[in-house]
């Protein structure tokens, strides 16, 4: 058996799975402390479902805890970014782009040296050895602890960046390093910020792995446990530590993952209603359609693998206002009940108004029987178009699509949804996010640039889905379970040599999980 877990900003969700099939879940409120939440969630569904924690063989974590630390701009580290592009980059330095109090607070460190790659890997500039080991210095005497290292077209060509690396920790053996060619994809900026992220967030990834251990431990669950990453498959607890960047819009993802297993739709449309918020995404056999252009993670422009979502202000917990009618962003979040009228509190939010509507029968509906009914009936109005104005922004044609709706806000919706052939609400809706992290399985990825006149294009391909596999293996899938889910062929009409860019990601079933 396993648990998955989400932790939202409103809620905490746990499901205990047994195979395919939920044997157990619970939500509670997300607590300020975000371990307390999910040990909560974790000990109440094991003791309502009546499962030794003995039978537990592995733990998924979706958390959001990397997320709102460079969000609140609280817990990052001092951080370096050291760039092997000279004398090539010198125009665009390091986090030049940045929201000036994010780059403030990891300390604004940047340095550029000699190196670099052109797209088929021929070096640009030699690595200046020396160089590197004159900024370790001067790292070092700052007390920097945290190193960011990217260079030009290092995922063709990585050799620079890892000798850069050796040479830095040499000078400085506590140093932890950060790879951009490990993290990002193809672009020196966007790969560069994506490296110095998950650089500044070391210490806390350390912190928070060693909390979930302890809190497994405290539990008796003797289970390795792994985190969501954002591209919908699983890293173990060493890798997370290594890179928390990645976990980053797992939450979203997790859901979309759970609306596929728990409908059986591959390719659908997926609204998640939370508290706070709700998430549009398409799903695309099985898995949430990746962004094709740069994802900016509070200011930042970055480009590893990232779910291409639409969020907006609307959940169970949005503020209501009118003259004129205004829904969210606001929300009383994961105090909806204690402050929202049905729960006893003061607070008008879309809850009480689906229950004076009839959406939905919770609480105290005596209390919002006072509400006017012209009111509510705009008020849905609204909601229903709130959600049909998303749905419509993330399609790409004007074909009605199936619609999956997940999330514990979905007693918003309350008529079919414009330009969908069909609306689903599965079994557990309300707990599609940990049950995403549940039956998450592993992935590998890889996305270079071929020279097609040297190795002819059946040749990279092959070559391409092989590094894929690989990668997945080495995550810890199953080798015969691996599948490769997505290809992508981008000729560069721009470089020479009939060069095309290809990116392929490969998924397989957890190893440790075995058949079950």
């Amino acid at each position: 058996m396993r648990i998955g877990v989400d932790v939202g900003g409103t809620n905490t969700d746990a499901a205990l799975m047994d195979g395919e099939r939920v044997v157990g879940w619970h939500k509670t409120p997300t607590t300020p402390e975000v371990t307390a939440g999910i040990t909560t969630a974790m000990r109440t569904v094991l003791e309502e479902s009546k499962v030794p924690a003995q039978q537990i063989r592995a733990v998924m974590i979706g958390t959001t805890h990397f997320t709102n630390a460079v969000v609140e701009r609280k817990r990052l580290m001092q951080t370096a970014a050291v760039r092997l592009g000279l004398p090539a980059t010198e125009c665009l330095p390091p986090m030049v782009d940045w929201p000036p109090d994010l780059r403030d607070t990891i300390g604004n460190h940047k340095y550029l040296v000699h190196g670099g790659h052109e797209f088929d890997g021929r070096e640009i500039s030699p690595l200046d050895e020396d160089e590197v080991r004159e900024v370790a210095k001067d790292i070092k005497s700052k007390g920097i602890r945290a190193v960011a290292i990217s260079a030009v077209f290092s995922p063709v060509n990585s050799s620079f960046e890892e000798r850069a690396a050796e040479i830095i920790q040499d000078e400085i053996p506590d140093v932890s390093v950060s790879l951009s060619h490990e993290i990002g994809r193809i672009g020196i900026l966007e790969r560069e910020n994506a490296a110095i992220v998950n650089a500044c967030l070391g210490d806390l990834a350390s912190a928070i792995v060693d909390s979930f251990r302890k809190a497994l431990k405290d539990m008796k669950i003797d289970a390795p446990f792994y985190l969501s990453q954002n591209d919908g498959t699983l890293m173990g607890a060493d890798f997370a530590e290594k890179y928390p960047v990645l976990t980053f819009a797992s939450g979203p993802t997790n859901s979309m993952r759970g609306a596929a297993f728990l409908s059986g739709a591959q390719d659908a449309m997926v609204v998640d209603l939370g508290g706070t918020t709700s998430d549009v995404g398409m799903l695309l056999r099985g898995f949430p359609r990746e962004a094709s252009v740069a994802v900016e993670i509070s200011g930042v422009r970055t480009n590893f693998r990232m779910p291409d979502v639409y969020s907006f202000g609307l959940g169970g917990g949005s503020l209501i206002s009118d003259d004129p009618l205004k829904i969210g962003p606001e929300s009383v979040g994961y105090e909806l009940t204690t402050k929202g009228l049905v729960f006893g509190g003061s607070v008008l939010t879309t809850t009480d108004l689906a229950v004076a509507g009839g959406l939905v029968d919770i609480g105290d509906a005596s209390a919002v029987k006072h509400l006017d009914s012209t009111f509510v009936g705009q008020a849905l109005d609204e909601m229903q178009s709130m959600v049909e104005v998303a749905v419509d922004r993330m399609k790409t044609s004007a074909e009605p699509v199936p619609l999956i709706l997940v999330g514990g806000g979905t007693i918003l919706v309350s008529r079919q949804v414009k330009g969908t052939s069909e609306m689903i609400k599965p079994d557990h809706f309300s707990v599609a996010n940990a049950i995403g992290a549940a039956i998450a399985q592993v992935g590998g990825e890889t996305d270079r640039v071929f020279a097609l006149e040297e190795l002819g294009r059946d040749e990279a391909l092959a070559q391409a889905r092989q590094e894929a596999t690989d990668k997945a293996v080495a995550a810890g899938a199953r080798e015969e379970t691996v599948t490769i889910v997505d290809v992508e062929e981008v000729p560069l009409a721009y470089l020479p040599s009939n060069a095309v860019r290809i990116r392929v990601k490969a998924v397989g079933d957890l190893a440790l999980l075995g058949d079950g």
